[in-house]
């Protein structure tokens, strides 16, 4: 089936790019114009919206992404879950939280001021070969790790870490893993609860086709109780729902991760929006997706022509995301072609002396042979 038209035109721009930052489909644009509609005329807009919008798209998470839906918190982004992850753990002096070399800043620019507050300490895991992998996790577990934070999917170079192995090996030395799936989530099939993490965090303008300023965080059930009680967005009260008689004295949040919410939750234009988009996908499929993309990468990975490029992701699709990476043989001829691509109004991205081209549904065979075309000459 031919989703192009799902999409506004291009304009003739090959856009290989959703993994920096999506299009949203026409129907996400549609809903977002009717959300402006509702503050033009605010008396159309019912309470109980307040409510019911957030809870739909948790609702759309569990069902693309596994759990339940009172463990989807939403967010403003990757970084809002991982920070709810850093203020609520009970630290202890020496606690150790490991984090890959490399690893995305939004890692560092969480964990990093805790060692500066003398809370934790940082230990930064270097890759034994050219990508990480669970096992150099493991390797530099000690009694004193009591959390790793990982992407998934890693941003440079699109390869992905065995989640399984690495939160088995984390649950048995009492750590807890804090996934980043802001390069994966609803660009490849996952199950949560299944891969054994017991936190992860997303951003929503990426591969969730979402507008900028959403995300999401997701707390495993068992998991909650291993975060402290803190400060919460009050729409998470119980009793909140009842606008005419809010419960004023002892509030307590009802239970789930409702508590980490956004403030302003549901903000009309992201939200319904977002809504629209997880639809989308919902309907589409991820595993629609999935395939879609695979073929795209590998129809780039059979006509690359290596005498001049080479892959600098994993060559095997089981150890890597959605995206493909490529680089030039000789380093500086890499941001070369970067500006030539733009040129040529093919837009990829250029991350860490690599261009990372992720397709989607709106792309062809005909927009990767115009980006071979440049990596030709």
């Amino acid at each position: 089936m031919d989703y192009r038209a799902e999409f506004s035109d291009f304009e003739g721009v090959a856009y290989l790019n959703v993994a920096g930052e999506s299009p949203m489909p026409l129907v996400a644009t549609r809903a977002a114009q009717a959300s402006l509609d509702w503050k033009k005329l605010p008396h159309r807009i019912p309470d109980s919206l307040y409510f019911d919008l957030p809870d739909r798209v948790r609702g759309l998470l569990s069902k693309l992404l596994g759990g339940e839906p009172e463990e989807y918190a939403i967010t403003s982004g990757a970084s809002a879950g991982m920070a709810a992850v850093a203020s609520g753990m009970d630290w202890k002096p020496g606690d150790e939280v490991l984090i890959g070399k490399g690893e995305f800043p939004a890692h560092f620019s969480t964990f990093a001021p805790l060692e500066e507050a003398h809370q934790v300490r940082l230990k930064i895991v270097a890759p034994r070969d050219r990508f990480m992998a669970a096992e150099d996790f493991i390797e530099q577990m000690t009694p004193r790790t009591r959390l790793v934070s990982v992407s998934m999917v890693r941003f440079e170079d699109a390869s992905r870490i065995d989640v399984p192995k690495l939160a088995q090996a984390c649950h048995e030395m009492g750590a807890v893993l804090l996934l980043d799936i802001s390069q994966c989530a609803c660009g490849i099939p996952m199950d949560l609860p299944a891969l054994g993490a017991d936190f992860a965090a997303s951003s929503g303008y990426k591969w969730l086709l979402s507008p900028f300023g959403t995300g999401f965080f997701w707390a495993r059930r068992e998991a909650i109780e291993k975060l402290r009680p803190g400060p919460f967005y009050w729409m998470a009260l119980d009793g909140a729902r009842n606008f005419h008689s809010l419960r004023l004295e002892n509030p307590h949040p009802i239970g789930g991760a409702r508590r980490w919410d956004a403030p302003e939750t549901a903000n009309f234009t992201n939200l319904a929006a977002m809504e629209a988009s997880l639809e989308f996908i919902s309907r589409v499929g991820i595993e629609t997706i999935a395939a879609h993309t695979g073929r795209l990468i590998n129809y780039l990975i059979e006509r690359m022509p290596r005498d001049c490029c080479g892959l600098a992701s994993p060559a095997d699709a089981e150890k890597r995301g959605a995206a493909i990476c490529v680089a030039a043989r000789k380093p500086e001829r890499t941001k070369e072609l970067y500006a030539k691509l733009r040129e040529a109004q093919i837009y990829v991205s250029l991350r860490e002396g690599a261009l990372r081209v992720s397709p989607h549904l709106y792309n062809t065979e005909n927009d990767i042979a115009r980006l071979l075309a440049i990596l030709s000459c």
